[in-house]
């Protein structure tokens, strides 16, 4: 009988396993966790978790399908027929694209405002929003204030926007005139079909601006402040850090800033409905499809034709601008 070292009675308590045998233990165990693993076979999912994806997934899709999908399809095989919205519909293919863009005097002034609109947001709005952002970024006095004042105009409605700006640039009783002391011989903003367009236009950007400036100080926050410093160190200024380091990192926030501005600029109408429902210089797409189909003509299939080539307008930017900075990230 072996005994301890001390003379004792001989210890009944099993042994530990070795330290040297644990890697083992933990491999065999591994195997045996793997292997009933591959016994079991995929999870399969129950009654329950089958009607609760359904429900998460199936209702947002279905809203996604009756509510802009199908108006989409709809809109797109309407514009190939003539109907008034009472009578029959009947097909008449090519004719009301053909008329639109040959005998329809309103299409091709709005198509160039709409352009303008997206020249506008893309090259002034939005670049003006990004240096607000960098200027509360960098911890100015009272920040915290400017960047709630900057923001106030994204929580009102565009419609709210024109009624604003009817306030201040109506020609009667516009505070603009009374401040620029034109009461004797005021100044139109609003009728004169060459200031109304960029009076507008300034009174959309104020709203733009403070949306780009939220997006883009968001991703000023998360930037690295390690690549500043590094930059600094090898001798960059601000500009160059800016424009090197900062802007480059910002690429994910340039992508929803592009298609945001995009869709901003192409969706335009309740301003320019508010100031004078669309006319006199202010003449959208998007207004000419609710004379076309709501107002008194009730063309619903030429009406459709325009909505389809607004559809494709904001596509087409859309997609291009997205594909080039896919293809921009797939280099890097």
């Amino acid at each position: 009988m072996l005994r301890t070292p001390g003379g004792g009675p001989p210890d009944p308590r099993p042994k530990a396993p070795a330290a040297r045998d644990a890697p083992g233990a933990a491999r065999r165990t591994g195997a045996r966790t793997r292997a009933s693993a591959r016994r079991r076979g995929p999870r399969r999912f129950t009654r329950r978790d089958l009607a609760v994806i359904g429900l998460l997934l199936g209702i947002p899709v279905l809203l996604d399908m009756v509510i802009v999908w199908g108006p989409t399809l709809a809109s797109v095989l309407l514009s190939f027929t003539s109907w008034d919205g009472i009578g029959d519909i009947s097909w008449v293919g090519l004719r009301n694209y053909e008329n639109l863009f040959t005998a329809y005097p309103a299409f091709w002034p709005a198509a160039r405002h709409n352009l303008l609109w997206l020249a506008f947001l893309g090259l002034v709005a939005t670049p003006f929003g990004l240096l607000l952002a960098v200027l509360v970024d960098r911890g100015v006095r009272f920040s915290r204030f400017y960047q709630s004042t900057l923001y106030m105009p994204v929580v009102l409605s565009l419609a709210v926007v024109g009624f604003i700006a009817q306030l201040i640039l109506s020609r009667d009783q516009g505070a603009l005139n009374a401040v620029l002391g034109n009461t004797a011989d005021p100044t139109d903003w609003l009728g004169d079909r060459d200031l109304n367009i960029w009076m507008i236009l300034l009174a959309a950007a104020w709203r733009h601006t403070g949306y780009v400036m939220i997006l883009y100080l968001a991703g000023l926050k998360a930037v690295d402040p390690s690549l500043k410093e590094a930059a600094a160190i090898d001798g960059a200024n601000e500009a160059q850090t800016f424009f090197r380091i900062v802007f480059p990192t910002l690429r994910p926030v340039n992508v929803i800033v592009g298609v945001i501005t995009v869709i901003e600029a192409l969706r335009a109408f309740d301003i320019v409905y508010a100031v004078n429902k669309g006319r006199n210089g202010l003449e959208l797409l998007s207004v000419l499809v609710t004379d076309n189909i709501i107002g008194e003509a009730s063309r619903i299939g030429f009406g459709s034709a325009i909505a389809v080539v607004l559809l494709l307008f904001s596509l087409g930017f859309v997609v291009t601008f997205l594909v080039q900075e896919i293809r921009g990230e797939s280099r890097r």
